[in-house]
């Protein structure tokens, strides 16, 4: 008989503490975040305060993932909606705006960080995160929202914020060293589609072309686009070209043919995360495997 319990103890443990696991889960309020990089800058400051659900997965196009019916049944039970904005989602904003007209409270985050436009547009550049400065303004835009929700763990909040800000002042720092390396003349850049105007205001940098003339990866560049850019790469003696690690370089490859020069063609996390282990699983992870490959690809050889 002692046996018998011994052995069956465990389980009725397991059926003791299931349903207080289940109640804890099911009171924790959820904050709903479309991109998988804004998720991350969430994550990091809300810690187990609250659930936080991630609509992008890894190594998704922000501009061309959608969402099940699921996930956005969730967006609509959400206490709080985390969106990029300035049309960086176009597979899921018309989702964002029907939960803001039904009254679900949403932070939309690069219209409130002084917005730059596309070079030679009006239009608005969604890629703030790529200037460390204004993710660390995202972050804190994202602790003060989250402070002002019900039932939220306040003194947590503000402890995850306040390391994190640290962190990114440390990444900051670091970057700017490290772009400090690169002579004047070295800090042309060519990117598959406009991704780095942030990243080149915020240091000296200049981005003299991109493949996709565009805002939008959706876009495809004209046999005439393809030839101007590879007189432009020639004239200024690129060596490498960078392409988002989310988006085939079938099209960087073909313009370095193109420019009849010897061209690399160098992979950038810049639009989403990846799975962990594939380097850049995190904000700060990619942003210095990005620093890095930039860095080396474009100083001399």
């Amino acid at each position: 008989m002692r046996t018998l319990l011994r052995a069956a103890l465990p389980a009725l443990l397991a059926l003791f503490l299931l349903p207080a696991c289940s109640s804890s889960d099911a009171d924790r309020i959820e904050i709903v975040v479309t991109t998988n990089i804004l998720g991350d800058l969430t994550q990091e400051i809300v810690g187990d305060a609250a659930k936080v659900t991630v609509l992008m997965p890894p190594g998704a196009d922000p501009h061309q993932f959608a969402i099940s019916a699921q996930q956005a049944a969730r967006i609509d039970r959400a206490a709080l909606v985390i969106h990029n904005g300035l049309g960086l989602e176009e597979g899921v904003q018309r989702h964002v705006f029907a939960a803001e007209s039904s009254g679900i409270p949403t932070l939309s985050i690069a219209d409130q960080l002084d917005p730059i436009s596309y070079k030679g547009s009006d239009r608005p550049d969604p890629h703030f995160w790529t200037d460390p400065a204004r993710a660390r303004r995202a972050a804190e835009l994202i602790g003060n929202r989250v402070l002002a929700l019900d039932g939220i763990d306040a003194e947590a909040v503000r402890a995850n914020t306040t390391r994190y800000l640290s962190e990114l002042n440390d990444l900051d720092t670091w970057m700017t060293s490290r772009f400090a390396t690169l002579a004047p003349e070295q800090r042309r850049l060519v990117t598959n589609h406009h991704v780095f105007g942030y990243l080149a205001q915020r240091f000296g940098l200049e981005v003299i072309g991109t493949i996709i003339p565009s805002g939008t990866a959706l876009a495809s560049p004209s046999a005439s686009d393809l030839a101007g850019l590879a007189t432009t790469v020639r004239d200024a003696g690129v060596r490498t070209i960078f392409a988002d690690s989310s988006q085939p370089d079938r099209l960087a490859r073909v313009l370095a043919e193109q420019a009849g020069v010897a061209v690399r063609v160098v992979a950038l996390h810049t639009e989403s995360l990846t799975a962990a282990g594939g380097g850049a699983a995190t904000y700060l992870e990619m942003m210095r495997a990005n620093t890095d490959a930039i860095v080396t690809g474009l100083a001399p050889s």
